[in-house]
């Protein structure tokens, strides 16, 4: 089964979108390293856990070009809602248990050409039953005395989803295209600012095979019975993002704030708003805390339904993206969610540094009708070190 969060709707950039940022390195020259991170999620009620293993390396070739390597490494186990609604006198949705392993591989090199840093990348990411292919192209070039500088890249990713309700093609395309245009502008020597907007296409199968809906049917005259059916999503979804951010420095306090939001619209009818804050306080020499708190609203999108009871949608056993839509999937309702954290850092030396962060997540609907037992919580404890040389 596909991990969670491979669909993530507005909380996060699409694939694509996310190799772009990834493999957007600031500058050609930079500290040759090697990054190990573990992160642990676990949602509250024996619900979904991911364990996470990322190993990331770069490394300098000549003055001018820089590889980059990262490999990821996930597990999966736990019990995750079927889109199914509650049984009548309860309020707990209907849960089944999934277990995956996903690996996937991003690597991109960088290349300094006067002021203009231009960065190819590719990756792949499998699971038993899921294969995405990636590629990004990103352009960062200085102007202005390098106190501006601009951001542009595209990327794609060419997926093959198994699917178990086609057998003549047990195998059907997914394909996506993204693009990002931002600058940053240096305001004086303690102030910056970001600006970027991502706009990105997916078209094929873009359902969760897994996530179901329900609806009563009267299957013999005067008998109705609760049937469960394949949620089925359009064939092709775009989006588009604007994000803004300010970092300053306090160097009287020995601290750096900074503060972010974003926008996000979507053909699906989504629409949701992110807004984070953060600070970074550096104590005695060696060691860093940095608290950080994020809140995203957003609204549900269009075909989204808690039952098909009160529609007159008749749905198929086989989906058909030409429609009609419809999905029980809580994360296309309209919701919110929280995250607060902690991250510890410690320079070990001067080649050496260590990391500990602690997050809680939540996540809550607003629409009065989902049960709030479908929304997660979750503890998410990282740990890392970096080598550089």
């Amino acid at each position: 089964m596909r991990r969670p969060g491979r669909r993530w709707g507005p909380f996060a950039p699409s694939p694509a979108v996310s190799l772009l940022l990834v493999l957007a390195r600031p500058a050609a020259r930079a500290d040759d390293f090697l990054d190990y991170k573990y992160v642990d999620y676990a949602e509250t009620g024996d619900r979904i856990g991911v364990r996470t293993q990322v190993l990331d390396a770069g490394q300098d070739l000549g003055v001018d070009t820089h590889l980059g390597l990262i490999l990821t490494n996930d597990a999966i186990a736990g019990a995750s809602p079927t889109g199914l609604p509650a049984p009548a006198g309860s309020a707990q949705v209907p849960l089944a248990y999934l277990s995956d392993h996903r690996k996937e591989w991003e690597g991109d090199l960088a290349r300094q050409v006067g002021p203009v840093n231009v960065a190819a990348g590719v990756s792949e990411s499998r699971e038993h039953d899921y294969v995405s292919r990636g590629w990004s192209l990103n352009t960062l070039s200085d102007f202005n005395r390098q106190n501006t500088t601009l951001l542009a890249g595209v990327g794609g990713h060419d997926d093959d989803v198994e699917t178990f309700y086609t057998f003549a093609r047990p195998y059907v395309p997914r394909r996506a295209l993204s693009a990002v245009l931002g600058v940053k502008q240096l305001i004086d020597a303690l102030t910056f600012v970001t600006l970027n907007v991502t706009w990105g296409r997916e078209t094929g199968y873009l359902d969760d095979q897994y996530k179901l809906v329900e609806k009563t049917l009267e299957l013999v005259p005067g008998s109705f019975f609760p049937t469960a059916f394949h949620e089925n999503l359009p064939g092709e979804h775009s989006f588009v993002a604007a994000f803004a951010s300010v970092n300053r420095a306090f160097p009287g306090a020995r601290g750096a704030l900074g503060a972010s939001y974003r926008f996000f619209s979507d053909t699906y009818g989504i629409e949701a708003s992110t807004a984070e804050l953060s600070w970074q306080q550096k104590i005695g020499d060696r060691f860093t805390l940095a608290p950080d708190a994020r809140i995203n609203e957003q609204g549900a999108a269009r075909f989204y339904y808690y039952d098909l009871d009160a529609t007159d949608i008749a749905p198929t056993q086989v989906p058909s993206p030409g429609g009609p839509n419809y999905s029980s999937d809580y994360r296309l309702s309209s919701l919110w969610t929280s995250t607060f954290g902690l991250k510890l850092t410690c320079n070990l030396g001067d080649r050496v540094r260590a990391d500990l962060a602690y997050d809680r997540y939540a996540m809550h609907g607003r629409d009065g009708v989902t049960p709030g037992s479908a929304y997660p919580s979750a503890n998410i404890l990282s740990a890392g070190a970096r080598f550089s040389w």
